[in-house]
């Protein structure tokens, strides 16, 4: 199974948001790489959820439950959303300090691609942020 992670200011929309929201429409990336990742999405994908500039934290895992259609945020036919719902918090979020240091997520897509707002994840990592997390 692919796995994803997604970024967002804890100011604009956070992981409490997303959770009392029940699920939401992932739009207004306007970035070539994040399209492709959004695109390649599929139903049932688990995805990280990360607090961007204000925590910089991995703090919970969502679900995809829509794959990639036209953003409702634009009238502009080559931008996507997908729709994607919390599935839980993780035990310990884990930060950008930790997966930095971890040698085993050198080449994490998060130390590489910094500014990537919709990134992969390989099962490795995935397992590896699980571990840090306190997840079985």
């Amino acid at each position: 199974m692919p796995y994803w992670l997604v970024k967002s200011e804890p100011s604009v929309y956070s992981w409490d948001q997303l959770v009392k929201d029940k699920q939401t429409f992932w739009s207004g990336v306007r970035n070539y790489a994040a399209r492709i990742n959004l695109r390649a999405m599929k139903k049932g994908d688990e995805v990280l959820y990360y607090h961007s500039n204000e925590g910089v934290e991995i703090i919970g895992i969502a679900k995809i439950i829509k794959e990639a259609y036209q953003d409702p945020t634009t009238d502009d036919e080559r931008w996507v959303s997908v729709d994607l719902k919390p599935q839980k918090k993780l035990k310990k979020s884990v930060t950008l300090a930790q997966v930095k240091a971890d040698e085993r997520l050198a080449d994490m897509a998060l130390v590489r691609l910094g500014r990537l707002s919709v990134q992969p994840v390989t099962e490795i990592e995935w397992k590896v942020v699980m571990e840090l997390a306190g997840e079985k």
